[in-house]
Parts: structure tokens; C-alpha cells; sequence
């Protein structure tokens, strides 16, 4: 087997995808499927930084939108997201691989505080550490947490594992012969609006020259062939190619 292309990623999964088929909730066959596609990622011999949404339990959009007060609705939804990285850390430590919880939000009894060079020296050892409680500030997604998270910690590339196969001129679901980009630069998502991550994430990757990957995570072995350097998905760089 080839060398992993990265040696250290931030991979971000969204809450729904741990929803499966019952759309809500977290479906453990699922949990299941992503913590083998990690425990592969870190046999590889590469150091796996994660954070993961809350949509499947809780968004805070959806409830400020309905009348909630935003930063009530956005710590709600913090707050799925730790339930989600504990619920992940559960089904990796049961396949023998180690794991740390850091929350934005301080919850002693559950969870590590976020400290950077804490996080870095996990990952050292070789340890998968979950970011949780988004950034721990409201009014910001946890796509926004996972850009931030992945420059502190000095990651290669995020990657973001998602339901389609890559980024599309439009929604595939909606309209089938949509065309999929297999590169594109950060520039270009923000010029056509293109919902990939949110424009303050996108902004952030940009500015910093982080490389964004993103890939069908449901399709199984994807996530060690990305890191084994097979063209999957959409490489987004800060400068077109």
C-alpha cells in the first residue's frame, strides 16, 4: 500500500449523514460505517482530527427561523453536536481506537476542554480527537469551527464527507445531468453560491491556502482512497489549476 498523501486531516461530517435513512436521530449502523472508515484512516498511519455536526438532533438556522432567539437556537445546536461526538466516540474506542472529546463548551464530566496544543499533542499520539460545541460561539457553523480547528492544529486539508460525490453546478437531486467540478478554486464557490460550506469557512480556507476535499463519505473505502491520492470528489484549492 502507498504512503498516505496527508499526514494529518480534519474531517468534517455533517450531523444528517449519522441519521441515515430515518432522517433524524443517530442511526448505529451508520455510527457503525464511520467509525470503520476511520479506524482504516488511522491504520494508514494518518492523524485524524473530526467535527461533526448537530442537524440531525438540533439546527439552530431551522429554530431562529421559526421564532427562537439565534444564539439560544445556536447553542442548541452546540450542544447536539457533543451528544453526536460522544455517540462517534463510543463506536471508535469499541474498535480499539483511541479517542479525545474537546468541546468548545466547558462540560467537565463529558467532555476535555478545547486546548490547541493539547489537541496537537493527541494527534501526536496517534489519538482521533473529535471537536465539539462548534466554535462555542453562536451565529457560527460548525463549518466555520472545522476551517478554524483544522489551522490550529496545522491539518493538510479538510475533508468533508457528504451524501453526493462531490461539488455540482447545481443540486444533483434536484436536476441529474448537473455537472461535478473534480477541481475548482475557493473563489468560484463564493462567486456562484455554490452550498458547499459557508462563505465564512470558505473565506477562512481561502485566505490560509487550506485545500478542501470533498467527497462522498457513504460510499465505502472512500475515505482511504482519498488519502491514498485517488482523484474523488472535488479538490477546492486558492488557486484555480
Amino acid at each position: 500500500m502507498s504512503a498516505a498523501k496527508y499526514r494529518r486531516i480534519l474531517l468534517k461530517i455533517s450531523g444528517e449523514i449519522l441519521a441515515g435513512d430515518q432522517g433524524y436521530g443517530i442511526h448505529p449502523a451508520v455510527l457503525d460505517t464511520i467509525a470503520n472508515e476511520i479506524s482504516a484512516a488511522v491504520a494508514f498511519g494518518v492523524e485524524v482530527a473530526i467535527v461533526i455536526g448537530g442537524g440531525n438532533i438540533f439546527r439552530g438556522i431551522a429554530a431562529s427561523a421559526n421564532g427562537m432567539e439565534r444564539a439560544s437556537a445556536d447553542y442548541m445546536g452546540m450542544l447536539a453536536t457533543v451528544l453526536n461526538a460522544l455517540a462517534l466516540q463510543n463506536a471508535l474506542e469499541r474498535k480499539g481506537i483511541t479517542t479525545r472529546v474537546q468541546s468548545a463548551i466547558e462540560m467537565k464530566q463529558l467532555a476535555e476542554g478545547y486546548i490547541r496544543r493539547r489537541a496537537i499533542r493527541h494527534l501526536e499520539k496517534k489519538r482521533v480527537v473529535i471537536f465539539a460545541g462548534g466554535t462555542g460561539n453562536p451565529y457560527f457553523s460548525t463549518d466555520t469551527a472545522a476551517a478554524l480547528r483544522a489551522m490550529e492544529i496545522g491539518a493538510d486539508v479538510i475533508m468533508k464527507g457528504t451524501k453526493v460525490d462531490g461539488i455540482y453546478e447545481a443540486d444533483p437531486v434536484t436536476h441529474p445531468a448537473a455537472k461535478m467540478f473534480t477541481e475548482m478554486p475557493f473563489l468560484s464557490i463564493l462567486n456562484q453560491k455554490l452550498k458547499v460550506m459557508d462563505s465564512t469557512a470558505i473565506t477562512l480556507c481561502m485566505d490560509n491556502n487550506l485545500p478542501l476535499i470533498v467527497f462522498n463519505f457513504k460510499a465505502p473505502g472512500n475515505l482511504l482512497k482519498v488519502l491514498q491520492g485517488d482523484k474523488i470528489g472535488t479538490l477546492v484549492t486558492a488557486a484555480s489549476h
